[in-house]
């Protein structure tokens, strides 16, 4: 086994290897930029080499400067991680030029798999079921037309040398097609240093289901199962399960035995995966391989008992595996939800800054629940443009689905992130809906369940009238221990009786020690809602059962009339008031926010790659107006009405702030 291993990433899967290596008791080298002095994979390594720039072109993705680290530090070996250079075959050979291992695949598979056209041809020559679609290269944006009219709309247009959602667009007719062309090549370019791009029928109301696979250099190959990673957006993964509530054991069977002749064809070694496509009768059809660790490997390590990384480095150190195909089990249910740097109240576009708060909740691990959290982030620490936006993966296992979903909903409620803006309201909201809890998904759900994007979550009004007892509950609870807070709220010598007002909804309820009684005003009946939680002023989570045995997680910030409370991904204000003061709330004017319309703000931080309009020009309702590009992605900003352009403020290369105008609209 090695005694030293250097990672060549960052953030939460540069962690998550180092971990692994700790335990094992391999010491292990980080490499960090600029941008990631302070990281924490950095403190977490036993040594830490810089190696450049903040841009990953001049750091992260300089092969020669992870060899220098290698032979400086007297690493044997070095572990990829996802992204970056896990999946280039040049850097894999230089490091087996220089005597270190790669813990990885060889070569010739990262080559043969890694090449979205090559992989195809390979898969269907090992008899793997594959998509139907045009395999060779496309020359500009007329040929694409062509081609996809000849496959059949709708297509996919995707860059060979593509992943993590990059270069990838969805055409359905010849517009579409043209413009998704250019956005997926120049992605391509900007992103793998390889613009060629190949199209393939699009599966409608599909499922994207991979299986992972692990094998020695020894000849022995094993699956351990699937993963379901159908919950995405804009191709990028959100949410992953395992096992998948679709597949039975045959079509696991298959596809099992599929992925690892595909595998054994181009001579794999080590942790990969085969994705498919699945469609509503479960035939499936493959997408790509990953010659890498994916980011969801938890969910597999979760069902299995396996732990991926230490297999890796087995692998890599030469030892077989310990295990057989018939001694691979899959025990329980396991659910992961990335956490992202993305607003979803502004079409989860990027958000950066630095992490006020960030406050996971507690890693558990025991025979009924399993909470685990991967990360590479801490209070305090910046979120830059310069990276993925990834802030956590938090994963949580049950013996059942149902209970490894409500597992995840107390998780994400108990997860406190302030600073910048992120996914976790989305992230409730989807495990609070019953399609999601029935399984019934597609890679459409995120556009399906929320065609007009995402602007919170409707709590009932059974939740509502908890949280709002749970909300007198606590400010009686300031109120006896005297702070200055209960003068403030005027509530200190006025009797029990409270009124709480959530958004249009009032609650009125009489007050004792452990419990409140709600008052209907207009049925004229009373119910006790007991409340058993050690909550404290100053407790910025209250936990505990309130009313019929319903167990809550909530997050509290004291306000000057009570409450800011998150719960199941909605952000209330939560005002405890006496009832003649809630009366007079009926009367208070609503304060409207001023009219933007007649701007086009960027809605992200970012750089202005192209302006597609002039001052005069008149544009209709739908036309792309500027590409801005934010964490490697390119977005395309559309008119959102037809209108002249008075005056545009930004330029090519401009690197603009949040809402700073873009141009300004006059009416026709």
């Amino acid at each position: 086994m090695f005694s030293k291993i250097l990672i060549a990433n960052r953030g939460e899967i540069a962690c998550r290897v180092i971990k692994t290596a700790k335990k094992m008791g391999i010491k292990t080298v980080a490499v960090y930029s600029d941008a990631d002095r302070e990281a924490l994979h950095v403190e977490m390594a036993d040594e830490a080499v810089y190696i450049g720039g903040s841009p990953a072109a001049e750091s992260y993705l300089l092969a020669d400067r992870i060899i220098k680290a290698c032979k400086d530090t007297g690493a044997e070996a070095v572990h990829p991680g996802y992204g970056f250079l896990s999946e280039n075959a040049s850097f894999c050979e230089a490091l087996k030029q220089n005597d270190i291992v790669f813990i990885g695949p060889p070569t010739k598979a990262i080559e043969a798999m890694g090449d979205k056209i090559t992989s195809k041809k390979i898969a269907a020559e090992a008899n793997v079921s594959t998509v139907p679609g045009h395999m060779g290269l496309i020359e500009d944006a007329e040929d694409a037309v062509k081609i996809a009219n000849k496959v059949g709309y709708p297509v996919m247009i995707k860059a060979s040398a593509g992943g993590g959602g990059k270069g990838m667009r969805i055409a359905w007719n010849d517009a579409e097609a043209r413009e998704g062309f250019d956005r997926s090549k120049s992605e391509a370019a900007s992103s793998f240093g390889d613009d060629r791009i190949f199209i393939e029928k699009f599966v409608t109301d599909p499922r994207h289901i991979e299986i992972q696979v692990l094998a020695d250099s020894h000849g022995n190959c094993i699956y351990l199962g699937e993963r379901e990673c159908s919950i995405q957006r804009r191709n990028q993964k959100v949410i992953e399960e395992a096992p998948s509530p679709f597949l039975d054991e045959e079509t696991r069977k298959k596809m099992g035995e599929q992925s690892c002749a595909l595998a054994q064809a181009v001579g794999y070694t080590s942790a990969g995966t085969v994705e498919f496509i699945v469609d509503g009768d479960r035939n499936f059809y493959f997408l790509e391989m990953n010659t890498r660790l994916q980011v969801e490997h938890p969910v597999t390590e979760m069902i299995t008992g396996i732990d991926l990384v230490e297999q890796m480095l087995r692998v890599a150190a030469g030892e077989k595996l310990a295990i057989g195909q018939n001694e691979v089990t899959l025990n329980g249910w396991a659910i992961e939800s990335r956490l992202y740097a993305e607003d979803p109240y502004r079409n989860f576009l990027p958000s950066i800054g630095r992490l006020t708060r960030y406050r996971p909740p507690s890693e558990i691990t025991t025979d009924a629940l399993i909470v685990r959290n991967d990360t590479g982030v801490f209070e305090g620490g910046e979120i830059s443009t310069f990276y993925d936006p990834m802030i956590a993966k938090l994963c949580t296992w049950a013996p059942d689905r149902l209970t490894a979903i409500e597992a995840m909903s107390d998780a994400l409620d108990g997860f406190e992130l302030e600073g910048i803006g992120h996914n976790i309201p989305f992230l409730s909201a989807v495990m609070e809906q019953d399609r999601f809890k029935e399984g019934r998904l597609t890679t459409g759900y995120i556009a399906e369940e929320f065609p007009e994007g995402f602007d919170g979550v409707e709590l009932p009004k059974a939740s509502l009238k908890l949280l709002a007892g749970l909300a007198a509950h606590m400010a009686h609870q300031i109120e006896g221990r005297g702070f200055s807070e209960a003068t403030t709220l005027d509530l200190a010598s006025n009797g029990n009786q409270r009124s709480v007002i959530i958004g249009e909804n009032r609650f009125d309820f009489s007050v004792q020690k452990d419990a409140v009684i709600w008052q209907d005003r207009e049925d004229n009946f009373e119910t006790l809602i007991r409340i058993d939680t050690d909550w404290a002023p100053g407790d910025t989570l209250a936990k505990g059962r309130v009313g019929d045995e319903k167990h809550m997680v909530v997050q509290v910030k004291r306000t000057s009339y009570g409450f800011k409370m998150r719960y199941r991904g909605a952000d209330l204000k939560v005002q405890v008031l006496l009832p003649r003061v809630a009366d007079l709330m009926e009367h208070m004017p609503i304060k409207l926010p001023p009219d933007m319309s007649k701007y086009l703000l960027c809605p992200m931080p970012g750089q202005v790659v192209r302006i597609e309009v002039e001052e005069g020009d008149v544009v209709e309702d739908g036309q792309a107006l500027a590409i801005v590009e934010a964490m490697k992605m390119e977005n395309v900003l559309r008119s959102e009405k037809k209108a002249r352009v008075k005056s545009i403020s930004a330029g090519i290369g401009s690197v603009l702030a949040v809402d700073e105008v873009i141009m300004e609209f006059e009416e026709l």
